[in-house]
């Protein structure tokens, strides 16, 4: 988790207006995230933080490439990732309850802002439900050779299913017969 502190923005000495920062976000991040759907990649996240008096207005803005997994042919493959997202940071000196996606509420006591776990909630959202090389890669189909072999076990199995007939099917044909 010592390398999550990179991903902090102290605001505190910040003056009023707008701030950019530019963060890295490679394998290593990925690594400190049991549960990652993510564990290789290559994403530069430029933040955009306009402070005022009571709250930080904070733009994402994340590009790169992310490694993922074909699941028709089980090839790895480079999946460009793009997104833009926005949170508002309140401070408060009162208990806040209302949970929202787009506010974060800070206590007036913090100095830093800790991004690293909305960046790994906005890359992960990216990615897709059925990763498939031909539509998430670039310039890339799935692997002949695998496709091939499924192609011929769903034949076999095929196959199998039209040779064997289930005795009980056979014993109701005979009724008819009678």
């Amino acid at each position: 988790m010592k390398y999550l502190k990179k991903y902090k923005i102290p605001f505190s000495g910040l003056s009023a207006g707008k701030h950019n920062f530019e963060f890295d976000v490679d394998d290593a991040f990925f690594a400190c995230f049991d549960h990652s759907l993510v564990k290789k990649g290559k994403l530069i996240a430029q933040v955009q933080l306009q402070k005022q008096e009571n709250m930080l207005i904070t733009n994402f803005d994340i590009n790169g490439h992310i490694t993922l997994t074909c699941d028709v042919c089980l090839r790895e493959f480079q999946a460009p990732l793009s997104t833009k997202e926005r949170v508002i940071v309140k401070f408060t000196h009162d208990e806040w309850d209302q949970d929202s996606d787009e506010i974060i509420v800070l206590s007036h006591n913090d100095y830093e802002f800790d991004i690293s776990n909305l960046l790994y909630e906005y890359i992960n959202v990216c990615v897709p439900h059925y990763p498939k090389c031909s539509e998430q890669g670039e310039n890339i189909d799935c692997d002949p050779e695998m496709l091939q072999q499924l192609a011929d076990e769903e034949t076999v199995k095929n196959e199998l299913k039209e040779d064997q007939v289930d005795p009980r099917w056979e014993a109701l044909k005979n009724i008819k017969n009678n």
